[in-house]
């Protein structure tokens, strides 16, 4: 019986220094692996934060106020209503591609809100539109977002469900029935909005070889030249994100992208100021004071 109550005594023992190793060997902390709450060096980046902070923060409270930010014309966002008219008069359909990744991804977001504004066009229009995509929650989404556009636009009716289909997960095999779809159909207007890799070429080259009028957006800047070659238009970078603020001109989102070239501005401003005045230093030996000021601003 001892024997029995030892041999349970170590079994339940050992499971409690497995689960909870803490509670068996208590570990010895140091002053030196505590960390502290506040870092005195990194205070900069703080004062960073709440500046950059403040001027976006500022600049949306002044756009709900009633002020009209002025946005540089966009010319592949203006050119949708030329694209889906031409579609309409030639009576072919308009081709809708919003990248290859899912719902997570911030540049099928942006390409989405571009879809809402192209489908409020076909709807105004009239016109046919086919949206083939390659994730399923993609798919839900972007139905929504033209019937959206079909509501706004007052043809609720109007909106056909299956325009907005599934086709595969796997990416060339997507790419295939694209290029496919495009042989055979021949739409009139091809838009590519999302994040999009070594398809890009592929689908770009055969919107090309139909005739095509091809409007491109992007952030991957691997596949930006291939779409800068081969469309008529190409949202790059910032331009591509900063289209839903442009098509919907609403308040917060335009005072948001006020606030972050704003924010850009300065911290290019302390940059280059930083960078002469180091220079400066280097070759005069002088101003050093002025040199270690704006790397500290920096972050150095």
């Amino acid at each position: 019986m001892k024997l029995q109550r030892l041999i349970l005594l170590c079994i339940v023992g050992l499971t409690m220094t497995i689960a909870f190793p803490c509670a068996a060997a208590p570990e010895q902390t140091t002053t030196a692996e505590i960390t502290p709450w506040f870092v005195p060096g990194r205070a900069v980046l703080l004062v960073w934060l709440v500046l950059l902070s403040a001027v976006v923060l500022g600049s949306i409270a002044v756009a709900r106020k009633g002020v009209v930010f002025k946005v540089r014309r966009i010319a592949g966002l203006a050119a949708v209503d030329e694209a889906v008219g031409r579609a309409t008069e030639m009576g072919r359909p308009i081709l809708f591609v919003p990248g290859i990744q899912d719902m997570d991804n911030v540049q099928t977001i942006a390409g989405l809100t571009v879809l809402s504004r192209v489908g409020r066009t076909v709807a105004d229009y009239d016109a046919s539109i086919e949206v083939p995509v390659s994730r399923s929650l993609v798919m839900a989404a972007a139905r929504e977002a033209i019937a959206s556009s079909y509501l706004a636009a007052g043809r609720a009716d109007g909106f056909n469900p299956n325009s907005v289909y599934y086709v595969t997960d796997e990416q060339f095999g997507y790419t295939a029935y694209v290029s496919g779809l495009m042989v055979r159909k021949k739409p009139a207007a091809c838009f590519y909005m999302g994040q999009f890799f070594a398809e890009s070429l592929i689908l770009s080259e055969t919107g090309n070889s139909i005739g095509a009028i091809q409007i491109a957006g992007t952030a991957e800047t691997s596949q930006l030249p291939f779409f800068v070659a081969a469309c008529d238009y190409t949202l790059i970078g910032e331009e591509f994100f900063a289209a839903s603020a442009y098509l919907s001109g609403e308040p917060d989102q335009m005072g948001s992208l006020r606030g972050q070239d704003i924010a850009k501005a300065m911290v290019g401003i302390v940059l280059v100021l930083g960078v002469l005045a180091l220079t400066l230093t280097a070759m005069t030996g002088q101003f050093s004071g002025i040199g270690s000021f704006f790397q500290s601003l920096a972050g150095g």
